[in-house]
């Protein structure tokens, strides 16, 4: 029990509201069906992590409000997630990342006021103690004490000398108060406070030594006092000492109230405790008595929003109103961040479209949604909610603006992001790190490397310290642009500035390697990161799988064309003898050998990399690491081992790679698997499952997958399978217009994909000529013009489909105007369809049909004794 995964149920028995499918539309249900009768019953029941069975997005879009009220009465809604076969959405999948967490939640949340019964004394006290300092503070104390009102005053002094900062005056205060209180419940009431105030100033070891000293001279026992020490470790982090000072509330004869649990959840959502044990402890809150209210279910969302968790947000939201709590701006826009972080934007959408029945979004709410829509890469939407907020007079703030560039870095419309960062200051907001970052990183994926280098100066000039992802996104740029003198001298300053690397430093650097060819160094450098202590993700060992069997002269590397040979000897004498230089400090010698070997493998372009099984054998070690370190595959991981399949020589080495898809996600291996061995009736139906996850994902994760077990399919000669699993795609609009009668646009799709639609596409046409109709005078087949290939104009989707229509005999010619535009005539095209032989070679047959499967039985074994 104790090791079920996060998205398991970790409850034995079924619960009546396990089955409740939740329609999209529930808000509407939910804000004209409140059961008064059962607001004020109790629910005590634990709370399961099972996942509702998914329910036709089409159907839900159409359901009424009657029916979703109906829906809503009959059955409550579980928490969180069942495992699903494939995994469950969340923010890797779309293969980004971010070292940073930007707390939206919070932000506009109304304060809640204190209602004290303080004298107007305590009022004076306080202006005479911010007016004198430490020493003359007792005298002060002392000159009123017969005039101060007990508790009272004293807790209102503490208070508003926290919220000025000035700890040391209130803990001089606070012992003041202690030695002249008797009553030991009003100690206690004095200590809870101070415990409180400290919390919330960071100041937690003082907060501890206070509780300790309350708790050795018999005032400090009480819920509040522990409440407060739960809440202040929860303010900083520490949520292992939260949830032992919890515990041992036990030992102390307390029974936590809804304060304790309360500030509990919150310590683990802050420190991003896995939902399970969270669950948990909201489990053994309803079954002690102790009734949840809005802060708590607050919280509960807020573990969900850290985690991508969705589904269990959802279900929250929905518990929520059959008890009847009022919802705030902070529950809707926990909600919404949840929802957008699980790659959930109509849903998104439409919660956002039922806010204003019960409370105004506000510019959190367009943060969070704007956001969520950039990490889609739906930018149009992103924008268009911009100029909503423009519309509406909502004032941006700073996450809006920063989130508002970094879409029009993405896009490479600069002047925009300039724009921008204009108004952005013209408003009094100056650029920080994040706004520098965004800017770094589109420019730098443009190939803008003198404007990165402006930047990176800019923003030192300006005062603006660089942080561990500013370091990470330059050293990146630098390395995959080539420019490896600017990545060490990145590096070096890095090193000077005392900040320690990363996950995502390292996985830039492994990215690079990979980018390279150089598998072996890649994995070393991972057992390096892991010996210092630091934990790659899942974008790591995707970076290291998706690098298997490419070319080591990559085309990725030398998309620049601007450094010439002359540049590159001498960079490379450069770090040669910086790295002689760097070496002798013995600190980080792995990484500053890594440029030297990037440069060495630039200068040499006749390099080979390691064998085929060698190769083999790197990333079935990686697979046993991630086995090792429970890393959770996604998406992208499953992509790049499909990838990895398509570049082997040979079946066999194949099947010992797809192998792993069985040990990381069976129905994924079984689609992939049937398809290859050509057994399509038998598994479509599966497919047609999965196919329906990668669908809700983002558009480029969702093309990844299919470009990935099309190519697979294709390199193997399974060819119908290959056209099935495309027009399946199409028909899903992953690849958005991809064709008409005049155009076939493949500029998305891989070269096994894009061979598969044209012949599709071809025949498509042909039933166009032979039902009588004229074709346009104008045919095109794009296949973009290989930005990123080692000579502009020669990608290798190009050449894949102009050798593919040059074996057909089609009459396309290259345009002379672009260079990634294939031609022809209308009239042309009719005639080559209508002849005779030029059927049976637009129908694709398979190469091999129902491959040997004798094989895949050993590759297990042979696994086990590799590793």
């Amino acid at each position: 029990m104790a090791s079920t995964p996060p998205h398991c149920s970790i409850t034995a028995t079924t619960k009546p509201y396990q089955n409740h499918q939740y329609p999209q539309n529930h808000f509407k249900s939910h804000r004209n069906h409140h059961h008064n009768n059962n607001r004020n019953q109790p629910h005590p029941q634990k709370f399961s992590l099972s996942k509702p069975p998914p329910s036709s997005s089409n159907a839900t879009k159409h359901t009424t409000a009657a029916a979703s009220a109906a829906t809503a009465s009959s059955a409550r809604a579980p928490i969180s997630q069942t495992p699903a076969p494939f995994p469950s959405l969340a923010p890797d999948f779309s293969g980004r990342r971010s070292t940073r967490f930007v707390s939206k939640m919070h932000l506009g949340r109304p304060k809640t006021t204190v209602n004290t019964r303080h004298t107007s004394v305590a009022e004076e006290v306080l202006q005479l103690a911010l007016l004198n300092g430490q020493t003359s503070l007792e005298n002060v104390l002392v000159s009123f004490e017969s005039k101060l009102c007990g508790s009272d005053d004293y807790t209102f002094l503490l208070r508003e000398l926290g919220n000025r900062g000035e700890h040391e005056k209130a803990i001089k205060c606070f012992q003041f108060a202690v030695r002249r209180e008797r009553r030991k419940n009003e100690q206690g009431k004095l200590a809870s406070a101070m415990i409180s105030i400290l919390g919330r100033l960071g100041k937690v070891e003082l907060a501890m030594g206070i509780f300790e000293t309350a708790l050795r001279e018999g005032y400090g026992n009480t819920v509040y006092a522990f409440s407060a020490l739960i809440s202040a470790y929860g303010r900083s982090g520490y949520y292992d000492e939260a949830i032992k000072v919890f515990d041992s509330m036990k030992n102390y004869g307390l029974k936590p109230n809804s304060v304790t649990y309360n500030a509990v959840i919150d310590a683990c959502g802050k420190g991003g405790v896995e939902f399970k044990r969270v669950v948990e402890i909201f489990d053994e809150m309803l079954s002690g008595g102790v009734q949840p209210d809005r802060i708590t279910f607050n919280s509960l969302l807020a573990v969900c929003s850290r985690g991508g968790l969705w589904e269990a947000a959802m279900n929250l939201f929905s518990e929520m109103v059959n008890r009847g709590i009022d919802r705030d701006i902070f529950t809707y826009n926990t909600l919404l961040d949840a929802v957008c972080k699980g790659g959930q934007m109509d849903l998104a959408f439409d919660i956002m479209a039922e806010m204003p029945a019960n409370v105004l979004p506000n510019v959190v709410t367009y943060s969070t949604m704007i956001d969520g829509y950039a990490k889609a890469s739906r930018f149009n939407d992103a924008l268009n909610l911009f100029n909503e907020m423009k519309f509406l007079g909502i004032g941006l703030d700073r996450v809006s603006y920063n989130t508002l560039l970094s879409i029009y870095a993405k896009l490479g419309r600069f002047e925009e992001a300039l724009d921008i960062c204009r108004e952005m200051e013209g408003s009094g907001i100056r650029k920080d790190v994040v706004t520098y970052n965004a800017l770094l990183g589109g420019y730098g994926k443009q190939g803008k490397y003198d404007e990165v280098r402006r930047l990176f100066d800019e923003m030192k000039a300006q005062r603006v310290s660089p942080n561990l992802l500013t370091y990470s996104t330059v050293i990146d740029v630098y390395s995959k642009g080539g420019l490896y003198e600017e990545a060490m001298d990145v590096f070096r300053e890095f090193k000077r500035a005392g900040l320690k690397a990363d996950v995502v430093l390292y996985s830039a650097l492994i990215d690079a390697l990979c980018k390279n060819g150089l598998v072996e160094s890649a994995v070393s450098l991972l057992d390096e990161m892991t010996k210092e202590g630091i934990r790659p993700n899942v974008v790591t060992y995707n970076s290291i799988i998706d690098a298997f069997g490419r070319s080591t002269t990559s085309e990725g590397l030398s998309d620049t064309g601007q450094i010439s040979e002359l540049q590159t000897k001498t960079s490379s004498l450069v770090i040669e003898r910086g790295i002689e230089a760097d070496l002798t400090d013995g600190e980080d010698n792995r990484i500053i050998k890594i440029f030297g070997q990037l440069a060495a493998e630039k200068g040499d372009q006749a390099k080979k990399g390691c064998g085929v099984k060698q190769e083999i054998l790197c990333i079935l070690e990686v697979f046993q690491k991630m086995h090792e370190l429970e890393i959770k595959p996604n998406v992208v991981t499953f992509s790049a081992i499909l990838n990895a399949c398509s570049r082997c020589d040979s079946f066999e080495d194949a099947s010992m790679l797809l192998e792993e898809l069985r040990l990381f996600d069976n129905q994924v291996y079984g689609v992939a698997h049937g398809l290859l061995m050509g057994y399509r009736e038998n598994v479509w139906i599966q497919a047609q499952s999965l196919f329906d996850e990668v669908k809700s994902m983002d558009s480029s994760t969702a093309s990844a997958f299919y470009n990935a077990l099309t190519d697979m399919l294709w390199h193997f000669g399974q060819k119908r399978g290959a056209q099935l699993v495309v027009l399946e795609g199409k028909r899903r609009q992953v690849w958005e217009n991809v064709w008409s009668n005049s155009c076939l646009d493949l500029h998305l799709m891989s070269s096994g994909a894009a061979r598969a639609m044209v012949h599709a596409w071809l025949l498509n046409i042909r039933s166009v000529v032979f039902e009588g109709h004229e074709l346009p005078k104008l045919l095109s087949i794009l296949t973009g013009w290989g930005k990123h290939s080692k000579v502009i104009g020669d990608g290798a989707l190009k050449r894949a489909v102009e050798a593919l229509l040059t074996g057909m005999g089609a009459p396309f010619q290259l345009a002379k105007c672009n260079l990634g535009r294939f031609i022809s005539n209308g009239p042309v095209v009719t005639a080559w369809l209508r002849e005779s032989g030029t059927l049976k070679l637009l129908v694709l047959h398979d190469d091999r049909t129902h491959l040997e499967n004798t094989r895949f039985q050993e590759i297990s074994n042979l696994q086990t004794i590799l590793l």
